[in-house]
């Protein structure tokens, strides 16, 4: 399953229009049909129209047979295993908001562990980038590992800097979700090719001035270029958070793309991978813009 989700990219599906089509059927094709559309998210062709859950039988010329949907990803799948992923992520990061406390005693501590889970967490999100198919055990680690660094963050967050926030960051990531999904089933979202590449372009941008905020602020001291303090920090938050609801839309194309096509079950480990790293995306952008709207500092 091929998706503008930087981890959530496998394989692209598509109409005759060139774009990927939600509620197209699956069509029939050979393999280099399969080997023209793999790794481009907007080609044209069903890259699953020769794995053993298509259709068979139609280029000889003989009576289609109902196409049988064993073995192919479906709707309840992805509710499924992306529910088992974040309650995962949620179990992880109640328990260290509740075992490692950020008093002035413990916060050095606690903050260490937080971090090296975010950059263990970090690592097991890139392995499985590169992985053909789903891990579901480097999956659920990688979100039992981010609910560690989750829980700490936004402990530190909501009891040092502005009380609630962690909460108004929860409910403001499931407005956005009930909101872009809504806005996508809706058709006020219509998600193509110019679509994609728009969303990848910002989110370029977006990574480089972080990475070079980051650095200024490491080498040269304070908060860097500025990017999350005061007016633009709010602005730069802002940004992220629109961004992470762009990419909620293309991981919903893709998931509905790839139950269009008949996409392999396993796929759905992939759609929660996505659909969880983009809603821990969305959740930190609140929490830092909650944190520099209601902060002291």
């Amino acid at each position: 399953m091929r998706s503008s989700n930087p981890v959530f990219s496998r394989r692209g599906f598509s109409r005759d229009n060139g774009y990927a089509g939600f509620g197209a059927q699956p069509q029939a094709g050979g393999p280099a049909a399969a080997t023209q559309t793999q790794g481009n998210p907007y080609a044209q062709g069903n890259p699953y129209a020769t794995n053993p859950y298509a259709q068979q039988d139609v280029q000889y010329g003989a009576p289609q047979a109902p196409v049988s949907t064993t073995g192919r990803m479906t709707m309840d799948d992805v509710v499924m295993r992306t529910a088992t992923t974040l309650g995962t992520l949620l179990v992880t990061a109640a328990l260290a908001w509740a075992l490692l406390p950020v008093d002035d005693a413990n916060i050095g501590k606690s903050y260490g562990i937080a971090i090296g889970a975010g950059l263990v967490a970090m690592v097991l999100g890139l392995v499985q980038a590169f992985k053909r198919k789903a891990s579901p055990a480097l999956i659920l680690t990688y979100a039992a590992l981010e609910g560690v660094f989750l829980g700490v963050i936004s402990s530190v967050v909501d009891n040092r800097i502005a009380d609630g926030a962690a909460m108004q960051a929860v409910l403001g990531t499931m407005a956005v979700f009930v909101g872009v999904l809504v806005a996508y089933k809706a058709g006020w979202i219509r998600v193509n090719r110019r679509f994609y590449g728009f969303v990848m372009a910002a989110a370029m941008g977006f990574l480089l001035l972080t990475a070079v905020n980051l650095l200024f602020a490491v080498f040269g001291g304070g908060d860097g270029l500025g990017f999350r303090s005061g007016g633009l920090g709010i602005v730069f938050g802002i940004v992220g958070i629109l961004l992470g609801a762009c990419f909620l839309a293309l991981d919903f194309k893709q998931v509905e793309d790839g139950i269009a096509y008949g996409a392999p079950k396993d796929e759905a480990w992939l759609a929660a991978f996505g659909l969880t790293m983009t809603l821990v995306w969305i959740y930190l952008e609140f929490l830092r813009l909650i944190a520099i709207l209601q902060g002291n500092d």
